[in-house]
Order: structure tokens, then C-alpha cells, then sequence
């Protein structure tokens, strides 16, 4: 009989820090628990995370994953520690558990101690599949943390084993970066049972009539980090060109929070902007379900999950011919396409949606799209080849 494959996961936060990223790995480890046993490392970034649970005799378990967190929860100090005291914890759980690889989820913080550790132990390293998920602009990756991102993400490439990554765009990237080994296109998915179902007549009125939109009003809605590469700014920028009975419906924090609010003062629409603050993943469908357009004009994207998950809700989707996003996107076929750092080309795009007689079935080829292809049981699927393969 096989015996059970051992894998360690990196990632620098994990639940209850949740993004794209985070999802991608529960959602995986859910489908392929009884075949694998999963670790995972990840840095502690919040006192408030659970004191007693995550050390190293006493692991928190969050679905089929052992979670060790590390830090004094000082988000910045806990990710600086990351890749060094990371790495002494994985060597010694390594003595313990033997394992077959280490999974990196992004060349961040959490991955830099898969490396560090294979370095220390350079006589004997362990075997990295590492997954590339970032969507930031190629300004970011060269200025950011002082360039720290470009020269980590050039240090990671060597030293992989199988590269996995979200999209065409991210795989062109990790070239240009000097990746030469085996590369797998691997997107996120959506667990389609949580988005497609039916909010009856009343639950949607209940849900607008708390967000402070009447029956008239047309909602748009994104679900985004609140920093610059998301456009949100954009939207708020969009808003005057547009009829009044048009609002914005916001779900998320970030850096630029008060900003867009000043900015959705200083225009005058901020009685048309409703910042929702975060929303758990689990809720978010149900305001998706409520609301008529999701848009999301990024400046850079390396998939973005939100997309589809709001495909998966059948409503119709807005974003920007950037990165990943023109693999699942294809404008008036399904979703419509703006221009970036565009607010004219966001109106214009809005008002065209609002009247195109094609809508529904835009939306219904958007729908299938994610059945046939971004179903989070597919994706397990071929992470589980992966998983398999390595040696």
C-alpha cells in the first residue's frame, strides 16, 4: 500500500486572514484530505489569534490542516520574522514528519523559510511546488519593500521544483523572471453551491433596504482590497457621469479607505458610495445576489477570484482587460470590458450593461464558463496531479 503523501504549506496569513490565496489552500486541502496530510506555517499578525493553539505541540486544526502560527502578533514584525524563524520551525516539524515536499503559496514571507530551510539543509533539501497568485503591478514588485519582492520572487524561481501559477499572464511573468522549469496553469476556483442559489423577492429587498438602496436604485458592487491596483477610486470617479439612482457598493477594507471617502465627499456622491467594510467570504453572495453589476476596474490583476465568484452568482460582471483577467473575460461574450485609470470608460461601460439586450445571455455563458472550468473539485483535481507527480 502507497503511503500518504506529508505536505508542509507556507503562507504568510491564513484563517481567519482570508484572500484569494488563503481559499485557494482550504478549498484544496477540504477535497484532498483523506489522500494527503497537510501542515501548514504561517505568521501569527494579530495578538488576538488564538494564544494557546498553533505552537508546536499543539497545532489549531482548520479543516483537514495542521496550522502552526508563529509571531508575537506585530503584523510587520511577525512577517519579517517569518522566513528565518519559519525556517528553524520547519526543520525540526521535518525531523518529525518527513516530508515529501513543501508547498509555497506566493513568494512571500512564509515561502522565504521553505528556502531558507533547504538552504540550511542544502545537502538534503526538500522538494518546493510553489504557487504564484500575485496580481500587483510590475511598479510594486520593483519599488515595494524596497525591491525585496522582485529579488524574492528571482531567488524562489531557482530553487522550484514545479512552478504553479493563476494564469497565462502570471506564467509569462515567472519567464521574464528567468523560470525555466515545469509550469502549471492552475486558476483559483469557486465553490459554485455557495453562489448560485435563489434569494427570494423578500431576502433581496431585506438585504438592499440595509445597505440603503430603494427598489429604483441601481447597485453596483465590488468585493476589493481598498489599495490602488483595485480602481476603486475609479468607480467613485465614474459616479457624477452617472444617473443618481446609481450607487456603489463597496465590501472590503485598506490603506485608501479614508481617501475614497473624502473622495466620494469632495465629488459629492457620498450619499451614493456605501462602504460595507469587510464581509466574512461566507456572506458575501448573498450581497452579490442583491446587487446588479459587479465591476472592478484593475490596474493589474493575476486572476482575481471575485470575478468569478460573481459569475457564479449570475449577475453580470465589469472589469479591465489586464493580467489574468483576459483568460476568463471576453468582452460582450462573457462580461464587458472598461478601460484602466478610466472613469469615462467605466460610465460608458456601466450605461451599457444597464441597456444591452444581450445581458442575460452574457451572463448565462459567464455561468457555464465557471462550471466547466473554475469548479474548486476541477482545480483539486489538478493540484492533486501535481501533488503526485513530484519526486
Amino acid at each position: 500500500m502507497e503511503k500518504t503523501k506529508k505536505i508542509l504549506i507556507f503562507s504568510t496569513a491564513y484563517y481567519p486572514f482570508v484572500g484569494g490565496a488563503e481559499v485557494a489552500i482550504k478549498e484544496i486541502t477540504d477535497r484532498l484530505g483523506s489522500e494527503f496530510e497537510f501542515d501548514l506555517i504561517t505568521a501569527k499578525l494579530d495578538h488576538k489569534v488564538l494564544k494557546s493553539k498553533g505552537t508546536f505541540d499543539m497545532p489549531e486544526r482548520i479543516g483537514n490542516v495542521n496550522v502552526y502560527r508563529l509571531g508575537f502578533g506585530f503584523k510587520t514584525l511577525d512577517k519579517l520574522l517569518l522566513p528565518f524563524w519559519g525556517a528553524i520551525f520547519a526543520l525540526n516539524l521535518s525531523k518529525k514528519n518527513n516530508y515529501d515536499f513543501f508547498w509555497c503559496m506566493m513568494a512571500s514571507f512564509a515561502s522565504g523559510a521553505a528556502y531558507v530551510a533547504n538552504i540550511i539543509k542544502f545537502y538534503k533539501p526538500v522538494p518546493i511546488i510553489l504557487s504564484l497568485q500575485e496580481g500587483d503591478s510590475e511598479g510594486h514588485f520593483r519599488n515595494h519593500w524596497f525591491g525585496l519582492i522582485n529579488l524574492s520572487w528571482r531567488l524562489a524561481l531557482k530553487r522550484t521544483k514545479i512552478l504553479t501559477v493563476l494564469s497565462s499572464y502570471l506564467a509569462e511573468r515567472a519567464k521574464k523572471f528567468g523560470y525555466k522549469g515545469e509550469i502549471k496553469i492552475i486558476p483559483n476556483g469557486v465553490d459554485v453551491k455557495n453562489f448560485d442559489f435563489e434569494l427570494n423577492s423578500e431576502e433581496r429587498k431585506n438585504t438592499r433596504v440595509a445597505l440603503g438602496l430603494k427598489n429604483e436604485d441601481i447597485a453596483l458592487i465590488t468585493a476589493s482590497r481598498l489599495v490602488i491596483k483595485n480602481g476603486v477610486g475609479d468607480v467613485i470617479k465614474a459616479l457624477p457621469k452617472l444617473s443618481e439612482n446609481i450607487k456603489f457598493v463597496i465590501l472590503g477594507e485598506g490603506e485608501l479607505k479614508q481617501k475614497l471617502i473624502k473622495l466620494a465627499k469632495d465629488l459629492g456622491v457620498s450619499d451614493r458610495v456605501i462602504f460595507k467594510g469587510f464581509v466574512s467570504h461566507e456572506k458575501i453572495p448573498k450581497y452579490l445576489k442583491a446587487c446588479d453589476i459587479f465591476i472592478r476596474p484593475s490596474l493589474s490583476e493575476g486572476m482575481g477570484n471575485s470575478f468569478i465568484e460573481a459569475m457564479a452568482c449570475r449577475i453580470p460582471v465589469i472589469a479591465t482587460p489586464v493580467g489574468g483577467i483576459v483568460d476568463f473575460l471576453v468582452d460582450n461574450k462573457t462580461g464587458y470590458f472598461c478601460q484602466p485609470q478610466n472613469p469615462q470608460s467605466i460610465a460608458d461601460t456601466i450605461k451599457k450593461v444597464i441597456s444591452d439586450s444581450n445581458k442575460n445571455k452574457i451572463i448565462e455563458n459567464a455561468y457555464n464558463m465557471v462550471l466547466q472550468k473554475y469548479d474548486w473539485n476541477l482545480i483539486a483535481e489538478q493540484m492533486k496531479k501535481v501533488f503526485d507527480n513530484i519526486k
